[in-house]
């Protein structure tokens, strides 16, 4: 696997590669974009080149610290095989590994910094080439987490470099975007999504509404997904025929569903109402007005999630105004 392989997003990667070919890479990037459009695997990627035995500027993608750099381990927790490749993530390592009992269930804590970045960046590299951190999801840092962050993030060690992923950059602490060079990844085309699902043995249809990720459109393809999306949108839709609130906001257990599930699950009935409004234009105008509205009702729960709404109470609005509309 090398850059190439990262379609889709020539100016980002012509960025990193020029980084690494004049030996000028920046110590913290954030790499921002939609989710599933190859930030991670530009991240990694750059990473493996960082650790090179062979110092080949690229990476030479044959030797043992190439293929720990991409290699993960078998086992929880889930991280490269390389010891100078870390990887952060919200829940990733268990609370025991952390010093407490915290599960991590709001954001990625300043424990987890503390522990896995901040003790690992007081030392060199083990094998005497780069220490490299990926944060997944860097915009679930906690502010305490974040806070906690910032000198090391400002002024690391020589040869230590941090690549921020995120698809929320405006939900990032002012001071920690000012001390990240950013690279924008751009939605992916829809005919590229639809080619990396023929290459998966999906159907290209769901390109259309997968908004330029590809990970979403496998998401979309997926039979068992599939079904959980559609089940959920036909309840949201009897919830709104449902003779009184009482009875609509029971239509699914917020309780049983990840934030971040229940997130994607109200996207796809944003777009349910945004596909039938495009199909209505031409001849039921006003029907498509209303569909609009209900739309923009959807993406104003979202954003209530996004600003850690509870579920139910975010769920309830919703219901509340859509029946309204």
């Amino acid at each position: 696997m090398s850059f190439e392989s990262v379609q889709g997003q020539t100016p980002a990667i012509q960025t990193l590669t020029r980084a690494l070919e004049s030996g000028r890479v920046h110590h913290a990037y954030r790499f921002e974009g939609p989710a599933g459009v190859g930030k991670e695997k530009a991240a990694f990627l750059l990473a493996r080149a960082l650790v090179c035995e062979k110092e080949a500027k690229l990476g030479c993608g044959q030797c043992s610290a190439c293929r720990r750099a991409l290699t993960f381990s078998s086992e929880e927790p889930r991280v490269p095989l390389h010891p100078d490749v870390v990887l952060v993530q919200r829940g990733l390592y268990p609370p025991a590994l952390l010093g407490g009992s915290a599960t991590e269930a709001t954001g990625i804590s300043v424990e987890q910094i503390r522990r896995v970045v901040l003790a690992r960046a007081a030392y060199r590299s083990h094998e005497q080439h780069a220490l490299v951190f990926i944060v997944r999801d860097a915009e679930e840092l906690t502010a305490s987490a974040a806070n906690a962050l910032l000198k090391t993030l400002e002024e690391p060690a020589p040869h230590t470099h941090f690549v921020l992923l995120t698809s929320r950059p405006h939900r990032l602490l002012d001071t920690i975007r000012s001390r990240t060079l950013p690279v924008r990844f751009g939605p992916l085309p829809d005919q590229l999504v639809a080619k990396i699902l023929e290459q998966h043995g999906r159907s290209p249809a769901h390109a259309a509404l997968a908004q330029g990720s590809a990970s979403q459109a496998l998401e979309l393809a997926d039979p068992d997904a599939m079904q959980q999306r559609e089940d959920f949108v036909k309840g949201a839709l009897d919830a709104l025929a449902a003779p009184d609130l009482a009875t609509a906001i029971g239509f699914t257990d917020t309780k049983s569903l990840d934030r971040h599930e229940l997130y994607a699950l109200l996207g796809f009935v944003a777009q349910s109402f945004a596909a039938e409004a495009r199909e209505k234009v031409a001849t039921a105008p006003i029907n498509t007005e209303r569909l609009a509205l209900k739309h923009e009702v959807v993406l104003r729960a979202l954003a209530d999630l996004e600003k850690n709404g509870q579920p139910a109470l975010v769920i309830e609005a919703m219901l509340t105004r859509l029946r309204r509309v």
